[in-house]
């Protein structure tokens, strides 16, 4: 009989790496985290770019000057290796062409078995594209492997890190993520509820009863998660829609990482890949890790 099973989650952090780069400036910090995982994890990387000659001049010039695609597939392989050169770990350069970048990421995911894929917002460009419109939905949803969208210029390693929860085993499953991938650290488990009867001026009799409801139905969700001994882990529940609380909490707090997690038909992924993502991606000064919790037939 066919039934359906949740994956499990990570017992270890990543070991494979998949850099998907436009060779554009914004680009650079995703690269520079990269390495910074990569050593901390010591984990080997797998740079990907789609050839796109808009983005960066060494290509627009080739092109202008009539060059072949081979020999454009030449210039971006060396303008990716120049960049790669402090990389400490051992890297793999690959440049697709004739693809659209998700499928591209996709492909290379299958080919190459990585276990994390790493890019960054850039606005106007391939992947910048691609994450903020309808090909980050395609993609997110593709993807089995968690996607780590790089905003911030990185200054160590993650230490301020934030995990969403809806208290949905999809949102389970991206807490044990964050603490295989970051064991040890001092992990925020975030809950945002809203309040009861909010589009009404007159307060409700129990008002006061919701915020304990709230904390306890956190204390309920730690409690009943298999978290390795000695994780360090603080719930905050605060009142609000998640977008302007997590926002808030974000940039009050430092944090370095936000943790997201969500299944394909529900949970707090749906509501990222809905017309509000690119609003959420926006106000976190931050970077994101998307973990998705996909269900196969076995």
């Amino acid at each position: 009989m066919t039934h359906a099973s949740a994956i499990h989650p990570p017992d270890r952090p990543p070991t494979r790496l998949l850099l998907a780069t436009d060779l554009g400036a914004r680009c650079d910090r995703a690269l520079d985290r990269t390495g910074q995982l990569a050593s901390e994890w010591q984990a080997e990387v797998i740079a990907l770019n789609v050839l796109d000659p808009s983005v960066c001049a060494d290509q627009t010039l080739a092109w202008i000057s009539g060059a072949t695609d081979e020999q454009l597939m030449n210039v971006a392989q060396r303008q990716l290796v120049r960049d790669l050169a402090g990389m400490k770990m051992p890297v793999q350069v690959r440049i697709a062409r004739d693809q659209e970048p998700e499928r591209a990421i996709r492909d290379m995911v299958i080919a190459t078995g990585v276990d994390l894929v790493i890019t960054a917002i850039a606005r106007q460009e391939t992947f910048g594209r691609a994450l903020l419109g309808s090909t980050n939905e395609r993609l997110a949803h593709s993807l089995g492997q968690p996607l780590l969208v790089v905003h911030g210029r990185p200054r160590g390693p993650y230490r301020r890190i934030v995990v969403t929860t809806d208290y949905s085993e999809a949102s389970r499953h991206a807490l044990l993520t964050a603490v295989a991938f970051f064991p040890g650290r001092d992990l925020t488990l975030f809950h945002a509820y809203s309040p009861p009867m909010s589009g009404l001026s007159m307060t409700p009799p129990n008002a006061g009863v919701v915020p304990q409801i709230a904390h306890a139905e956190c204390a309920t969700f730690i409690h009943g998660t298999r978290l390795p001994e000695g994780t360090l882990m603080h719930p905050v529940v605060e009142c609000g829609t998640i977008a302007m609380t997590l926002a808030r909490h974000v940039r009050e707090n430092d944090v370095d990482l936000v943790v997201i997690g969500g299944h394909a038909h529900g949970g707090i992924m749906s509501f990222l890949l809905g017309s509000t993502a690119e609003k959420l991606l926006e106000r976190l000064p931050c970077d994101t890790l998307l973990v998705q919790s996909r269900r196969s037939a076995v």
